[in-house]
């Protein structure tokens, strides 16, 4: 694989750390602070924690990685040999993410692009893999930027929660939103739309939603060639028959990907999530 671009991203990305192996990626952690301990994503807290903990109600809230930890991501690249970095990283709309590492870049050995892809979860992560892609093809920067650009500029992302109240008392939706989803007690499907999470719809029951959603992902992919993530917090079941109807109904499936989030997307989600991204190749 060529080293001349190196790809980190971030650690919401939610990639298998195999995919993340073979394409050389680098992700750097955000922090979740549970109680009163500061624990990294994806090697000190675990999904399934986290959610054990927001069903016992335990303060739970996220943080962005120092400039620091970008930095030395960045020094880490260019030892191995990289002559440029592109740094992609989860909406700035939901973290200050991007913004620590534009910090970091300024000091940094070689140069590094920072974009902020206005996604997360897989949606960021078919955007590391396109960047990466590219590098591997002896893209240059631009090119390993661009081809990012472009499969964000064509990427969705829909999901189910349980409850608005996680999303609303992290500041990731409005207050009036979530207060009207309540008290008309109705399950809410979701969009990524302009980096932020907006309402899509409303609908009167759990399972009339999650039908929905399947609707609306079939829709999405049409018959284009696509790669679709099916994530969930603790809805294993939920997930695993979501996947199978869209291994029926996507006749462009190309890859298809379940996961369960991290406990940074599960902590302003709570449990029960259920999400899909399609991504076009």
């Amino acid at each position: 694989m060529s080293r001349h671009v190196a790809i980190v991203t971030d650690s919401t990305a939610y990639l298998p750390p195999q995919t993340m192996a073979r394409h050389g990626i680098t992700a750097v952690p955000l922090t979740v602070v549970l109680g009163d301990r500061a624990l990294e994503e994806g090697t000190e807290i675990s999904a399934r924690s986290l959610a054990l903990a927001l069903q016992k109600r335990r303060s739970v809230t996220t943080s962005r990685p120092s400039p620091d930890v970008f930095a030395a991501a960045y020094r880490a690249a260019a030892q191995a040999g990289a002559t440029g970095i592109v740094s992609l990283h989860l909406s700035a709309e939901f973290s200050g993410t991007y913004d620590a590492a534009v910090l970091a870049a300024k000091d940094a050995p070689v140069p590094v692009r920072v974009v902020d892809t206005g996604m997360v979860a897989m949606a960021l992560g078919f955007c590391a893999l396109a960047a990466a892609e590219a590098a591997e093809g002896n893209g240059t920067l631009d090119e390993a930027v661009a081809a990012a650009e472009k499969r964000a500029a064509g990427t969705s992302a829909y999901f189910y929660v349980d409850t608005l109240d996680y999303l609303r008392r992290g500041g990731r939706i409005g207050a009036a939103q979530a207060l009207l989803g309540s008290a008309l007690a109705v399950k809410p499907l979701l969009q990524l739309d302009g980096g932020r999470i907006e309402m899509l719809e409303k609908v009167r029951t759990a399972s009339k939603a999650i039908a929905r959603l399947e609707e609306l992902v079939a829709e999405r992919a049409g018959t284009s060639r696509v790669d679709i993530a099916v994530h969930h917090l603790a809805a294993p079941e939920r997930a695993a028959t979501l996947a199978e109807r869209l291994r029926e109904r996507v006749p462009g499936l190309v890859d298809l990907h379940v996961s369960e989030v991290g406990a940074v997307i599960g902590a302003h989600t709570g449990p029960g999530l259920l999400g899909a991204v399609i991504s076009p190749r």
